[in-house]
């Protein structure tokens, strides 16, 4: 006689690719993206600052478009390909534009809107690739920061577009991701 698997009313399976890599979770049928991504997949870069949809802490790529994931169902998004900031980096450490562009350009002081910020400078930057400075403010209206006053962040998005368009060096910088940026100070 075959076994047959139980589950919790209300439980769902949830399949996604995250940034390459595809999960398959139970959920609650209640549960936000943002959690499931924090607590089922492990990935903690995508952030958690109002669950009201104000702040863009949450910011993801969800199929190819920037969403706040505080404001999405888990189960609403079954069977999707899903980018976090863990996404963006290379697994050599190799930076991507936009974070290269964010750590010459100084576009960060405590870091916990950044990524946030790097997906929404992404999003910007796919659907206008040379934007002024009033469209990079207008395309971070749905992103807070209470540290930097923005202009250093809006320095860095017009920073990665210049970079992305290959009008601007792009180079690693000195320090290794993870090694504290003290390092080699004296």
């Amino acid at each position: 006689m075959a076994q047959t698997q139980t589950r919790e009313p209300g439980v769902h399976n949830v399949t996604v690719t995250v940034n390459g890599t595809r999960y398959t979770r139970e959920v609650e049928p209640r549960q936000l993206l943002v959690y499931f991504i924090r607590e089922q997949v492990g990935l903690t870069g995508t952030h958690v600052g109002c669950d009201t949809s104000q702040c863009g802490t949450c910011t993801i790529l969800l199929d190819g478009i920037a969403v706040k994931s505080c404001t999405i169902l888990a189960v609403q998004a079954d069977g999707a390909d899903i980018k976090t900031i863990e996404g963006y980096a290379e697994p050599s450490g190799k930076l991507h534009p936009i974070q290269q562009a964010f750590w010459e350009e100084h576009g960060l002081q405590c870091g916990f809107c950044t990524p946030g910020m790097v997906i929404a400078i992404d999003q910007l930057l796919r659907d206008n690739a040379n934007p002024s400075e009033a469209e990079v403010r207008r395309g971070l209206d749905g992103n807070l920061c209470r540290c930097t006053g923005y202009q250093n962040i809006v320095k860095s998005a017009l920073s990665a577009g210049r970079k992305l368009r290959g009008e601007e060096p792009f180079e690693k910088p000195d320090v290794a991701m993870g090694e504290p940026v003290t390092a080699g100070v004296r």
